[in-house]
């Protein structure tokens, strides 16, 4: 070994465990990360078990402001009472209905509206792409739009929860760009073995889409469960209020009229229960269907929104 070399191997960069060397710079960083995060996750987990722990606590327990993130005086006695609540069942039973059917509706009429949009044989596409940009700037406003869905004869029913929401431009774009990041080969080549455009879309495009269309599937189903402004607007009867508009006015009206109202009710559950510890229990059960779900997209997740949003 020459004098030079030996001189740029000792100037080198050490390496420690199999990897370079990090600076002082580089570890500072690392632990004002770490410690940010942690930091960020105990702000939003803490309110979390907080509202867990008053579901299971007594009410003397959650009256008298000592229930922290642990149950006083374990019971279970609010959810019976919860979930015996005729007007909470119904609620959720909406809730499910919409965010089932509009997702579904949601990523069908989506992916039809991607899919030609993603083509640039498609005479006139970027005038279609710019309307649809321009609906994502512009709308038409409240009033405009309640007197269409009067119009429509869509007032207080379930089809004004979902209808209206249909297609969203950003998901569209998203699907989009992912159509436009596969190879042109595939299409090409199942043309020429005769295959129509809804043939290519659905038996070739879409199963190659999977990552994305869960992950818009993820989307729809949040925004949909997650909607109570359209109700708030659009529906009056009792009967077809969804879950978060029951859990808006169970916050808003704290009286023991509502919180007590509804058909077959556990008289004990319900002797046993607080205001808040109601709450608690209501907002815990109304989260569970998006936690129990997002577990199994997970895996789609990044993977669909990076491609998706990437390329293009």
């Amino acid at each position: 070994m020459t004098t030079s070399e030996a001189s740029n191997v000792a100037k080198a960069p050490k390496k420690s465990g199999g990897g370079i060397k990090a600076s002082f710079g580089e570890k500072v960083f690392s632990v004002f990360n770490h410690t940010f995060f942690v930091l960020l996750a105990i702000t939003t987990i803490f309110p979390f078990l907080n509202l867990i722990a008053k579901s299971f606590s007594s009410e003397a327990a959650v009256v008298s402001g000592i229930v922290s993130l642990w149950p006083v005086d374990f019971q279970i006695g609010t959810y019976k009472y919860v979930v015996q609540n005729s007007l909470f069942m119904n609620a959720f039973k909406v809730s499910i209905t919409v965010t089932v059917v509009g997702t579904a509706l949601g990523l069908f009429m989506t992916t039809l509206v991607a899919y030609p949009l993603s083509k640039p044989r498609l005479r006139g596409r970027k005038w279609f792409i710019l309307m649809f940009i321009f609906t994502m700037l512009f709308s038409g406003g409240l009033i405009p739009t309640y007197l269409l869905m009067q119009k429509l004869n869509l007032i207080n029913t379930l089809w004004v929860l979902f209808l209206p929401s249909m297609v969203s431009v950003y998901n569209m774009l998203i699907i989009k760009n992912y159509f436009e990041s596969l190879p042109d080969s595939l299409e090409e080549s199942a043309k020429l073995d005769g295959a129509s455009n809804l043939t290519i879309l659905f038996r070739i495009m879409l199963p190659l889409s999977m990552p994305v269309l869960a992950t818009i599937a993820l989307f729809y189903a949040v925004a949909f469960w997650n909607d109570y402004f359209a109700s708030l607007i659009y529906i009056n009867s009792a009967n077809l209020k969804p879950l978060q508009l029951y859990l808006k006015e169970l916050f808003v009206s704290s009286s023991d009229t509502f919180l007590r109202s509804g058909q077959d009710i556990n008289i004990d559950a319900a002797m046993n229960a607080s205001p808040q510890a109601i709450q608690a229990a209501s907002i815990i059960l109304a989260t569970l269907p998006i936690l129990i779900v997002y577990p199994f997209l997970q895996k789609y997740f990044v993977k669909g929104v990076l491609v998706g949003s990437v390329k293009g």
